[in-house]
């Protein structure tokens, strides 16, 4: 049984699990948490599973979780851990289920005032371009070939066929496009699923959200960001949908299996990994790849669907430019220095964002003074924050949280709360709500989650991102 006195003090906002605490343990754990989030952290297994991560081969450092960690599938979700290139272990459930799930923020030149009066249509009209819940698809089903090619193309071969204008590449992380992605290691059945799914929302926190700057913490930055007090914006929130957890699905199959052949062990057959240089890692890689630029490619098309839901409400000149896409569950190969040396690594990052520091060579040319926008969403009817990388995250391989985190089952949500009543508490408090479900409001009631202020506030005072502007959501659009 774990406790508090399990760990040692770093500083107010960082605790660490030593490495002499279990057997197998090849390095230590890190938690960057207050003291009082300490101790909701020993509600669920989020703890033992982040020790569990520290008995990957080839692990460097230490295993991290942020804040908004809670229980996930082996890893926990907001948990980062790196290990060392190429030899080193990958893990399907270091990625999570939803691979390159991820955040994108559009910015508009209208303040609150002047769209109030809109704001109904416009949400109406989103929810009507934009297919969203378990399930749901477009219309119209891609063909194997075109999927084939948005797994392999990305957010660019989009762009190149007429979608969206080539700053939308350079504000997406990676550019929207892993090169390594390989079609051909990625099932027909989950290109199947993902044939009428680019340009969705899908269910559970996934959402669609128009938001208004509330608050400017860093004037320097938002200026640089394109942001101002009270302006509009819209956030999307969504990944590679059934496509991606297919994916994952296969190659947990594929690898639980195996992985003792290659000499691991491990505290739970959840983890299972291969070396990254096996012929098995290799292929992991190159589907969870094609994935990824699959996830890119989805939140590339909604930003189509809403640009035109806008400028049918608003008129032709109204505009929405990307600020920025960043994914929250992917493992990427990255160069970090680690004790005075440099290194290549293979960074997962499982509901957690990177935040990578002015000047680093993958930060678009306009932010390289600043650093990277790093989009933090909170929970339905709940502020979402835009925070800026800091040189000090590359103590946590440039990573930060990635939303608020669950507290609370979905199931139990349903049990706490009425949908129906959580809709009419958002529309007393000014928030639009467009869903077809009452129960996907009630799974996602700020109840079950931490508190995205406090959570924030723990990665701003670690160091780890500062933050830059505070969103209010005043129109929110849900799958089911």
């Amino acid at each position: 049984m774990i406790s508090k006195k399990d760990f040692i003090k770093i500083n107010d906002y960082l605790w660490e699990i030593p490495k002499s605490f279990r057997s197998d343990m090849r390095v230590p754990a890190r938690i960057y948490v207050s003291e009082k989030m300490l101790e909701d952290c020993f509600r669920d297994e989020s703890i033992t599973q982040l020790i569990n991560t520290t008995t990957l081969p080839g692990v460097v450092k230490y295993a991290i979780a942020m804040p908004d960690v809670h229980e996930g599938y082996g890893m926990p979700i907001g948990g980062v851990v790196a290990t060392r290139y190429p030899e080193g272990a990958i893990s399907p459930g270091g990625v999570g289920m939803d691979e390159n799930c991820g955040v994108r923020l559009l910015k508009s030149e209208y303040s609150e005032k002047e769209i109030r009066s809109y704001l109904d249509k416009l949400a109406t009209e989103i929810q009507k371009e934009v297919p969203s819940g378990l399930g749901k698809g477009r219309q119209i089903k891609l063909s194997i070939k075109e999927i084939n090619r948005i797994l392999e193309g990305g957010v660019p071969y989009l762009v190149e066929n007429g979608y969206g204008e080539k700053e939308d590449i350079e504000n997406c992380e990676h550019q929207g496009k892993m090169e390594m992605a390989d079609a051909s290691c990625i099932s027909e059945r989950a290109k199947n699923r993902g044939r009428d799914q680019v340009g969705t929302l899908g269910s559970g926190n996934h959402f669609a959200e128009i938001q208004k700057v509330e608050e400017i913490f860093d004037k320097e930055v938002a200026e640089i960001f394109g942001l101002f007090k009270d302006q509009i914006v819209v956030m999307i929130h969504t990944g590679s949908r059934g496509l991606g957890h297919q994916n994952c699905t296969d190659y947990l199959r594929i690898l639980m299996p195996i992985y003792p052949k290659y000499g691991i062990k491990l505290p739970d057959k959840e983890l299972c990994c291969v070396p990254f240089n096996s012929p098995e890692g290799q292929k992991f890689f190159k589907a969870m790849s094609a994935a990824c630029n699959f996830a890119w490619a989805n939140r590339h098309m909604i930003t189509f669907y809403v640009r035109k839901s806008w400028q049918k409400i608003l008129g032709k000149n109204a505009k929405l430019k990307l600020l920025y896409d960043v994914a929250h569950n992917i493992a990427k190969i990255e160069d970090h220095k680690i004790d005075g040396r440099n290194m290549k690594l293979i960074v997962h990052r499982k509901g957690a964002t990177r935040a990578f520091p002015a000047n680093h060579p993958e930060v678009p040319e306009k932010y390289k003074k600043v650093g990277q926008p790093v989009l933090i969403p909170g929970t339905m009817g709940t502020a979402s924050y835009i925070c800026v990388g800091t040189e000090k995250s590359k103590e946590a391989f440039w990573s930060v949280n990635h939303g608020a985190g669950r507290t609370m089952s979905r199931r139990k949500a349903t049990r706490m709360v009425s949908g129906k009543e959580m809709v009419e508490n958002l529309r007393r408090k000014g928030i639009i709500v467009k869903c077809y479900s009452w129960r996907g409001i009630a799974e996602e009631a700020p109840i079950a989650y931490k508190d995205i202020d406090s959570v924030v506030e723990v990665v701003h005072n670690a160091g780890l991102s500062k933050k830059v502007a505070k969103l209010k959501p005043i129109a929110v659009i849900k799958g089911e």
